[in-house]
């Protein structure tokens, strides 16, 4: 009250205010509320009948006020809410309780919708008496929109990481307490939302990793890094470890305080085993081809032996225990290989060496190389080819070990005094080559595994020569890798076995490779100045005995300084290199001899158990012209000794 106001002064003047309410169309309303263009600020009679409208109403809702005046407000719901007669129970408590406020649809004049903010206001008189009702609403659908797209955003969110079921995604709160729990981790770790919510993350970690408090220094440094990320052993709720890599993001608020923490769990057991796998395949290789160079080494002396034997046989019962021995080494050889070749496969790593080739001249060659053993089991082998030639593109040196392959096993499974039929047909497309014996047969169940590793039939127990299991393996490889397709197929157990092999052919007019000639038909070996360097003892000095035999001037070397000191005081025309001396390998023996003028003509063969390819391409940077794999062949010696004397030039 102003200062000498007095009593009746006030009431006059409220008196005047609730006059003023009544008069809903008054120019004093108007200045105070006709301009305001962001509230629809309108009054409402006792039955909720519009009686003024303002600027901002009609900007909002699209009615001008001579449209709008006189009519229900229930003009601005929706039919839905006209049908519950929610206008009127907004009224209704509004007069109960003096003020209503809410938010939901209304409609504009042109139908469309509106979120809108509506607060409802009943002004009384003096008395009490309901007056009229003032209405305030505002249009919120912007802010709804943007709610809604976050509220939808964040439902997305969530159902994206409810439905992971390959990651366990969850959070913790500050002290590293689960907050939440997805499908994912169910799966994952094993405990039920309600089983784990509110429990420390240190449930998830080994009892040895709990006790040296791993947990806790974790949530240090995702606290202040930003993030950790850990790979190791977790815990699932029945207590089984499984292989973890394992995030933790730090989560701030605004301000910058911690609110916790984004933990997400994948399992890495399979890739844990995979890298394991790897690991151990790769020991297993490594193990394979030193095993493989061992078994080489006493094999050479012994292949050396027989060729000694072979010249100095007299007697019918020498000749044979030669040839026996030197079969077996044959065999024991190709065992080596087959090993060789596991590795080769698993690892994908058999790669061809392709050229045309003639397959009548390759068949004919490999079947008369398997001749003798064949031959030596008492069967009778039989070889039926086109009579024109036949054309394909490959490897003659894979293509061959297939043949023989073929061949070792038809021998191997058929009793002594069998028969052995190799043919070949060609058709407009393709060559069919066929192994046919009348041996022990296969049964349904072989058949379908027979091109498996390590799978072998029942042998007799007189066939004594075993085998890996590794041969068709390798012929599927390799047939495979040709473009081809190999089949098994056999009438049953004692009805013998047929293997189909089929090649495409070469397309007409391309030169092929002819067939090279063997050491055996070529001229007289010329005799030569041979310097043999090989620290098995026993290897060296039968290599150096044969040679001898045969015409050549030999000298023995059993380490790489002896070599050096012998083949620099009398230059030999040919020098057989052991690469796996002690001390100074061969490799570095061959660099010191290339510094040498007066070796520049000289020969450098390898001789090594190794056989891989990176080998050989080792021998050739170091300036090696041949490289030849113990044990031996003494035909294929003679073939390198009777080559060019002038070798190409060293690499740098």
């Amino acid at each position: 009250m102003a200062p000498g106001a007095s009593p009746l002064s006030a009431e006059l003047v409220r008196a005047d205010v609730a006059t003023l309410a009544e008069q809903q169309g008054s120019d004093i309303f108007r200045l105070l509320v006709q301009d305001v263009r962001d509230y629809a600020i309108f009054i409402l009679n006792p039955d909720g009948i519009v009686a003024s409208w303002n600027e901002g109403a009609e900007r909002i809702k699209g009615y001008r006020a001579d449209e709008i005046i006189g009519r229900h407000f229930s003009t601005f719901y929706t039919a839905e809410a006209v049908a519950v007669d929610w206008p009127n129970e907004e009224l209704r408590r509004a007069r109960e309780i003096g003020r209503f406020e809410d938010e939901g649809w209304r409609l504009r004049k042109d139908g469309t919708r509106f979120w809108a903010n509506v607060i409802i206001t009943a002004l009384r008189d003096s008395h009490g008496r309901l007056l009229c009702y003032a209405k305030i609403t505002r249009d919120l659908t912007e802010r709804r929109e943007h709610e809604e797209r976050l509220r939808q955003s964040e439902e997305n969110l969530r159902l994206l990481v409810e439905g992971v079921k390959d990651h366990a995604i969850f959070m913790l709160d500050a002290e590293g307490r689960v907050l939440n729990w997805n499908a994912g981790a169910q799966r994952l770790l094993g405990y039920q939302s309600y089983e784990v919510v509110g429990r420390h993350a240190a449930v998830f970690y080994t009892g040895e990793d709990a006790a040296a408090g791993t947990p806790d220094a974790e949530l240090e440094v995702a606290r202040s890094t930003g993030s950790s990320e850990d790979i190791g052993w977790r815990v699932r709720a029945d207590g089984t470890r499984f292989w973890a890599d394992v995030t933790l993001t730090a989560m701030h608020d605004s301000d910058g305080s911690l609110r916790g923490y984004a933990e997400i769990v994948r399992d890495w057991s399979e890739r844990r085993r995979v890298q394991q796998l790897e690991v151990e395949g790769k020991r297993i290789n490594e193990f394979i081809a030193m095993l493989a160079h061992e078994l080489r080494n006493p094999l050479a002396p012994i292949g050396n032996a027989v060729g000694i034997l072979e010249k100095m046989a007299n007697t019918p019962e020498l000749v044979w225990c030669t040839k026996l021995i030197g079969r077996q080494v044959v065999h024991m050889a190709r065992l080596v290989d087959d090993l060789l070749d596991v590795s080769r496969i698993t690892s994908g790593k058999i790669q061809l060496r392709r050229e045309p080739l003639e397959l009548n001249a390759l068949v004919q060659s490999a079947v008369d190389s398997m001749r003798q053993a064949v031959e030596g089991y008492g069967h009778t082998l039989e070889l039926t080819l086109p009579a024109q030639p036949t054309r394909v593109e490959g490897d003659s040196t894979r293509l061959t070990q297939v043949v023989v392959n073929l061949l070792t096993n038809a021998a191997k499974y058929t009793p002594n005094g069998g028969r052995v039929q190799v043919s070949m047909e060609t058709d407009a497309s393709s060559a069919t080559l066929r192994v046919v014996d009348n041996g022990i047969g296969m049964s349904k169940a072989l058949i379908d595994r027979a091109f498996e590793m390590f799978v072998q039939g029942d042998r007799a127990l007189d066939r004594s020569e075993g085998g890996l299991g590794i041969g068709l393996t390798l012929v599927k490889r390799i047939v495979a890798l040709h473009g081809g397709d190999v089949r098994a197929g056999s009438a049953g157990l004692g009805q013998g076995s047929e293997f189909t092999v089929r090649l495409p052919l070469k397309t007409p007019g391309a030169r092929t490779a002819g067939t090279a000639p063997d050491a055996s038909s070529s001229s007289s070996p010329v005799p030569r100045r041979i310097l043999v360097v090989d620290d098995n003892r026993d290897a060296a000095l039968s290599l150096s005995a044969l040679l001898q035999m045969s015409g050549h001037e030999v000298r023995v070397a059993h380490d790489g300084a002896e070599a050096l000191r012998l083949a620099a005081a009398d230059p030999p025309d040919a020098i057989l290199l052991d690469l796996g001396l002690p001390q100074m390998d061969g490799y570095e023996v061959a660099r010191r001899l290339r510094e040498m003028p007066p070796l520049a003509r000289t020969r450098l063969i390898a001789m090594t158990g190794h056989g891989q390819d990176s080998h050989r391409q080792a021998a050739r940077e170091r300036g090696f012209q041949a490289h030849l794999l113990k044990p031996v062949s003494y035909v294929e010696l003679l073939k390198v000794l009777n080559e060019s004397e002038a070798p190409p030039d060293a690499p740098a």
